[in-house]
């Protein structure tokens, strides 16, 4: 049975300041002005991890939710002395999310995205609308199976590749629902999952938009600082939109706000592949403004590039609170790297620690190498290293797993948008009567 627990926080505006009370699912301030990342106040000010606590709810003071879940999942942090040796980083930390139990990393999907999926599930009212939840696959993946394992109702858009990742330790409950997108990348899908969320009965998950979302992406840090004893001089991740990086810069600003960690925010190091780097080309340009990318050409990147699921075409990169506004304060830098850069790092990983890590885990690693043969990260720095996914052979190892069954499978060519919306609405007869 979930805990639950009375709203000890409230969500505000930093562009007009306004302050409320939440009600789960607001994504944007109502006022008259330009589009602003809402963030969370709470009303503790303090680190103060709960002892008593297994899985990432040990942080539930700083999570905007109104109840919490019982679960081990939460990044298991640790040094590994190979790793560091071979990049010369004797302050090197590990930041691991996934599944392998000898590190105590229990994540089931194998990602980072359970500790999103958590949040917002806990942030979300009693009788929550269905929750509409766009994906490149390992987002859709995380709120499938936690949805499914507390009855929740979701509805998952994923294009076509995205499938691949959708493997459970057991069925889908009927509550859950998968509709897969043939000739369609993740921002397709993202935009018919907007449609659909305006029906009633619907709500838009939100992605970076949600406090819930980017406050469970937080405890990264947070595990990160109680492993270290300390804040993190360099923090670094690969990205698709960025929410993780903006999180951690968020959640960084709150424990230096408490006077025991410093006045530095970390340096974020943000990684995406070299065939397909919105952000990074919009980093270059030196402006806020988001770098063209044309739908053709996404698709093409989609469906070569190493890490698909960092091939956002729409990352949150202008609006206030964005990717650029953290880059700009924490002095941060976005690279790119080659896919023989990323496999060899893969590789390098699975050699030394004995686990396998996905794509985009690889891309991160390759960037911090770069950065360090690039003099771009000093030999004594402290540095964490958020490796967002791993450990999927590993439990396909240990557990038996179901291939998730679609209840829609669509071609965006064929037939009209509306059309599409409405069959999708009706997988969920009950809420569109």
């Amino acid at each position: 049975m979930e805990k639950r627990v009375s709203r000890h926080y409230t969500v505000f505006c930093p562009v007009c300041g306004q302050h409320g009370e939440d009600d789960g699912v607001t994504l944007s301030c109502g006022r008259d002005h330009g589009p602003a990342l809402l963030r969370s106040d709470y009303t503790v000010k303090e680190f103060a991890p709960q002892p008593d606590t297994e899985g990432l709810f040990r942080y539930r003071d700083w999570l905007p939710v109104a109840r919490t879940f019982p679960t081990a999942a939460r990044t298991a942090v640790f040094q590994s002395e190979e790793l560091s040796a071979q990049l010369g980083l004797p302050n090197l930390w590990i930041a691991f999310n996934g599944y392998w139990p000898e590190r105590g990393a229990f994540l089931e999907t194998a990602t980072f995205k359970e500790l999103e999926a958590y949040a917002v599930l806990g942030r979300l009212p009693s009788d929550p609308p269905v929750l509409v939840v766009a994906s490149a696959g390992n987002t859709a993946a995380a709120f499938a199976s936690i949805c499914s394992r507390h009855r929740r109702p979701c509805l998952l858009i994923v294009p076509r590749r995205g499938l691949d990742r959708m493997r459970f330790r057991a069925p889908l409950d009927p509550t859950v629902r998968l509709v897969v997108l043939d000739g369609a990348d993740y921002s397709d899908a993202i935009a018919l999952a907007e449609s659909v969320a305006s029906l009633p009965g619907f709500q838009a998950e939100g992605g970076v938009r949600n406090i819930g979302r980017r406050d469970g992406l937080a405890t990264v840090l947070y595990a990160g600082v109680e492993a270290m004893g300390r804040m993190p001089g360099v923090y670094v991740q690969a990205v698709g939109s960025g929410a993780g990086a903006i999180a951690v810069h968020e959640a960084a600003a709150r424990l230096i706000g408490t006077g025991r960690y410093g006045t530095d925010l970390p340096r974020l190091l943000l990684c995406q592949n070299a065939s397909f780097a919105p952000l990074a080309d919009s980093w270059k340009s030196g402006t806020r403004q988001l770098a063209p990318c044309r739908a053709d050409d996404a698709r093409a990147a989609t469906r070569t590039v190493f890490a698909d699921e960092l091939t956002n075409r729409f990352p949150p990169y202008a609006v206030r609170c964005g990717v650029y506004d953290v880059l700009t304060e924490s002095s941060g830098d976005v690279l790119t790297v080659e896919q023989d850069a990323a496999e060899y790092e893969r590789d390098i990983f699975g050699k030394a620690e004995s686990v396998d890590i996905e794509p985009a885990s690889a891309v991160a690693l390759a960037g911090l190498r770069k950065a360090v043969l690039d003099g771009r990260v000093p030999e004594e720095e402290h540095v964490l290293l958020n490796i967002t996914g791993g450990g999927r052979a590993r439990l396909a190892q240990d557990h038996p797993l179901y291939d998730a069954e679609p209840a829609l499978v669509a071609d965006l060519q064929d037939g009209r948008a509306e059309d599409l919306v409405a069959r999708i609405a009706g997988l969920f007869p009950d809420r569109t009567r």
